[in-house]
C-alpha cells in the first residue's frame, strides 16, 4: 500500500495485521466501529477470524478464549464498552492472557456524546480492574502512531502476558490523514515464549524471570486457567503466601520496567522556563503552539508522552528537571495531571484542560503558556 488516506482506526487495524493479529472480536460502537469494519475487510483474507459479538462482554470473552488458544487477539470499543469489559480485563490480568484493547475515547460520562472526543478514560484504563494491578497504556498522536503503537502493543502483550491498551480518541480515530504504511518501520513482531520441558506449571517462572512461559489451551498438555487466586500449578488456592507471591509478581513484571516502557518525544529549547507536557491529539495543538511561540521569540519546550501507564517517573522527572514550570494540557478534568504533580513534588505544575467535546486549540495553549499566575485546574 503506497501513499493513501487512512483514519487512525484503519491504521490501528493495519498495525494489528502487521503484528500478527489473527483474531478480532468487537461490537459496533461510535467512534470505534471502523476498527471492526476494517478488520472485517483485511483479516479474513490473511487467514484470520473476525467476530461481531452480541455485546461488548461477549466480544472480549471471545478474544480471551482465542488468546488462550494461542492466537494474537484484539478488540476495540469506546468508554461505555470499556466499562463492560472491566471484569474480563481483571481476568486477563490475573490469568496473564495477552490481549490488545483499543479504546477510541469519546465524551463521557456514561453514553455522553458519541460523536465528540475526549480523553476521559485515562484513569479508568489503569484502574478499571478488581485488584488495581498494573496494565500498559499507549497513547497515539496521529495515524502513523496508531499503526506503530499497535504493533508495539502486541509485542508488549506477548512479552508481559497482559492486556495492553491503545488510548486513542474520536479525533484521532476518525480523522483521515495521508499515510504511507510502507515507509513506516514498526518493530518486528514478537511471539510469546512457549514452554519447553517435561513438566508444565502454567504460572511458574524460571529464576530471574517474571513472566511464565505459555502453552495453548487445547494442546496435548493439560493447561489450567482460572480467574480465581491460584498457585504456580493453576489450582485455586487460599494460601496467603502463594497469593501474595503471585500478586507481587503481577505488579513487579510491569512496574519494574516502567522506564524502559516510557515512550516519549521531547523538544527542548535551551533557556525555556516552561515545559509543555501533553499526550494524544492535544500534542498536535501543542506542537503548533510551540511553533507559534518560538516564531515570536518566546522560549518553550515540549514533552509528548506516548506511554501513560506504567508511569515513567524517573523519565518525566529527568525531562522536567531544568524547568521551573510545567504546563499540562489534556482533554479531561486533569486525569493525568495528578500523576505529574505526584512525580514532580515542589515544582509549579499548571493545567489547561476541558472536557466539553471540543479540541484544545493552539491559541488556548499559547495563552496559558504566557500566563504569569499559576493555573491550578
Amino acid at each position: 500500500m503506497g501513499l493513501t488516506l487512512l483514519e487512525g482506526n484503519e491504521a490501528v487495524a493495519y498495525g494489528a495485521l502487521a503484528a500478527g493479529c489473527r483474531f478480532f472480536a468487537g461490537y459496533p460502537i461510535t467512534p470505534a466501529t471502523t476498527v471492526l469494519n476494517t478488520m472485517l475487510r483485511i483479516l479474513p483474507p490473511e487467514g484470520g477470524i473476525v467476530v461481531q459479538g452480541e455485546d461488548e462482554i461477549a466480544s472480549l470473552g471471545l478474544c480471551l478464549g482465542a488468546s488462550m488458544a494461542g492466537l494474537k487477539a484484539m478488540t476495540a470499543t469506546s468508554g461505555p464498552g470499556i466499562s463492560l469489559y472491566s471484569e474480563q480485563i481483571s481476568f486477563a490480568i490475573g490469568s496473564e492472557i495477552p490481549l490488545v484493547i483499543v479504546d477510541v475515547q469519546r465524551l463521557g460520562p456514561s453514553t455522553g456524546a458519541a460523536t465528540r472526543g475526549a480523553d476521559g478514560d485515562i484513569q479508568f484504563m489503569r484502574w478499571g480492574n478488581s485488584g488495581g494491578l498494573p496494565v500498559v497504556v499507549l497513547a497515539p498522536v496521529d495515524a502513523a502512531d496508531c499503526f506503530l503503537l499497535t504493533v508495539k502493543a502486541f509485542n508488549l502483550a506477548e512479552r508481559f502476558r497482559c492486556p495492553v491498551f491503545i488510548a486513542s480518541n474520536k479525533e484521532i480515530g476518525l480523522t483521515k490523514e495521508s499515510l504511507d504504511l510502507e515507509s513506516l518501520k514498526p518493530e518486528p513482531p514478537l511471539e510469546r515464549e512457549l514452554h519447553a520441558g517435561p513438566v508444565f506449571l502454567p504460572f511458574a517462572v524460571t529464576p530471574g524471570q517474571e513472566v511464565p512461559a505459555f502453552l495453548p489451551i487445547g494442546d496435548q498438555t493439560l493447561v489450567r486457567q482460572t480467574s480465581s487466586t491460584h498457585g504456580q500449578d493453576g489450582y485455586i488456592t487460599t494460601d496467603p503466601a502463594q497469593i501474595q507471591a503471585g500478586i507481587d509478581r503481577l505488579g513487579r513484571k510491569i512496574e519494574s520496567q516502567a522506564e524502559e516502557l516510557c515512550l516519549f518525544q521531547a523538544d527542548h529549547e535551551e533557556g525555556a522556563g516552561t515545559l509543555l507536557l501533553c499526550y494524544g491529539v492535544t500534542a498536535r495543538a501543542a506542537r503548533e503552539a510551540v511553533r507559534d511561540l518560538r516564531a515570536k521569540g518566546e522560549k518553550i519546550s515540549l514533552l509528548v508522552l506516548k506511554t501513560l501507564w506504567p508511569v515513567g517517573e524517573k523519565t518525566i522527572a529527568r525531562e522536567a528537571k531544568a524547568y521551573p514550570r510545567v504546563l499540562v494540557a489534556e482533554m479531561n478534568t486533569g486525569l493525568y495531571l495528578r500523576e505529574i504533580r505526584r512525580v514532580l513534588p515542589g515544582k509549579r505544575v499548571d493545567f489547561l484542560g476541558q472536557m466539553n467535546g471540543q479540541l484544545i486549540t493552539p491559541g488556548q495553549i499559547v495563552e496559558q503558556a504566557r500566563a504569569k499566575e499559576a493555573v491550578h485546574g
